[in-house]
């Protein structure tokens, strides 16, 4: 029997655990993403707040896939689907599928300001991560030899959002502010470097307990983290940034976390697309209105008993939705009736700093330090290599015990022009 021949979009959470659990006896697998690594996107924020290496938390999908001879990678954007010729059209060719999987995921929600996407910072990829590491770095440097209104706008970092990549990246900021700052540039005063969290709900963390939302706004407030809730951004211009209240912010640095929405793909019936951009799927995640198309992860919508309005965008859902998805392939394949998914809640968790973290868990909510030993293990557990592993926990343990990771370094190019000095000919 020939092999079925699967093409999957994206090199995220779900698309990784599909390839990896697909039957390669059964199955081709082509893997189509426009970077050439998985990345772990819960580390994200400390990539930018200089306390790992982007190395730590980004894995080459050749890698990943070196012993698994029925997987193939290509280096492409996809350009869109012909569903009616089983063929998906990229930069570098058509290529023809059974069937596709789309795993694309998210990408950052600007709600239509143009403004703000264009002077502020996201963290969506591990060279977001990179960008503000090197622009905060640098913005300490300019805060030396600034003044006046110049120097107020370096000394504000505002961040956008606070749910948990906002509050992680807050509280990791309190703690460089305190340990690290003040001995790397003795002569600037750091009581006058104001971090805020700019919140369009009354909460942090919204989407967790009650005990989670108000211990992560104490351990925040106790930082020296201000917190302005109920409150939005109409508008930014990498210079000053305007609030619906009327009041205004001097700022260099908008970290924006605010919200996601689907990447998008073109070549699908409009009857598969809903709000935020995500594909509507049913409970095997084919996609409506469609014969061999999926879609797994943060980018499919599938309404469940247990969730009527769609499954949360967590890692967790995306590992399994994509596991399930290569058994449902092996059963349908061999005329059996494919398992319908449904995600079962584990909890959810968020670290605000060292000791202080906050776990939901079904049985169970607690914070403090125990939860914060939770949160380190599980997420050194979703890291994918033991290599990895080891060396995020060797960072851990030396930033846990000196209070300073030493990885400030400022990668940009130079903008040198290149020259060519006149020889005299004799």
């Amino acid at each position: 029997m020939d092999k079925k021949r699967i093409i999957i979009v994206g090199g995220g959470f779900a698309g990784i655990q599909l390839a990896r659990n697909l039957d390669e006896k059964l199955f081709d697998v082509l893997v189509i993403d426009k970077i050439n690594h998985h990345q772990f996107q819960p580390l994200f924020y400390q990539v930018a707040t200089s306390q790992i290496e982007p190395s730590n938390i980004s894995f080459p999908l050749r890698h990943i896939f070196k012993n698994k001879k029925n997987v193939q990678i290509r280096l492409a954007e996809v350009i869109d689907i012909d569903s009616s010729n089983n063929t998906i059209n990229t930069t570098i060719g058509d290529f023809y599928y059974d069937s596709l999987v789309i795993a694309i995921g998210c990408k950052t929600n600007f709600f239509g300001n143009n403004d703000i996407c264009q002077h502020s910072f996201t963290l969506k990829t591990t060279y977001d991560a990179i960008k503000i590491r090197n622009h905060i770095l640098q913005t300490f440097e300019n805060i030396i030899h600034a003044k006046g209104d110049e120097k107020e706008s370096l000394l504000n970092l505002v961040i956008v959002g606070a749910g948990p990549t906002g509050v992680e990246l807050a509280g990791s900021f309190a703690e460089i502010k305190k340990n690290i700052l003040p001995k790397d540039y003795p002569r600037i005063d750091f009581t006058r470097f104001t971090i805020t969290l700019v919140e369009g709900t009354k909460n942090t963390l919204n989407n967790m307990s009650d005990k989670a939302k108000i211990t992560s706004r104490k351990y925040l407030g106790k930082m020296g983290v201000k917190i302005l809730d109920e409150t939005f951004v109409t508008a930014y211009d990498g210079n000053i940034l305007k609030l619906n209240n009327g009041n205004q912010i001097n700022t260099k640095t908008v970290i924006w976390a605010a919200g996601v929405t689907g990447n998008t793909i073109e070549g699908l019936p409009d009857e598969a697309k809903t709000f935020g951009n995500r594909l509507k799927v049913n409970r095997v995640n084919k996609v409506v209105g469609t014969k061999n198309i999926f879609a797994i992860g943060d980018i499919a919508y599938m309404e469940t008993p247990k969730y009527p309005k769609g499954h949360p965008q967590l890692a967790n859902v995306a590992v399994n939705q994509g596991r399930n998805l290569a058994k449902n392939y092996k059963r349908m394949l061999q005329g059996k009736a494919p398992i319908d998914y449904e995600y079962k809640d584990l909890g959810a968790m968020a670290t605000v700093g060292k000791n202080k973290a906050v776990v939901d868990l079904p049985f169970m909510t607690f914070k403090g330090y125990f939860a914060w030993l939770l949160w380190m293990f599980l997420h050194l557990m979703l890291i994918l290599s033991t290599r990895n592993k080891l060396l995020i926990f060797i960072n851990w343990a030396w930033v846990y015990i000196t209070k300073d990771s030493s990885l400030r370094l400022i990668l940009t190019q130079n903008k040198e022009v290149c020259s060519v000095e006149k020889t005299l000919v004799h």
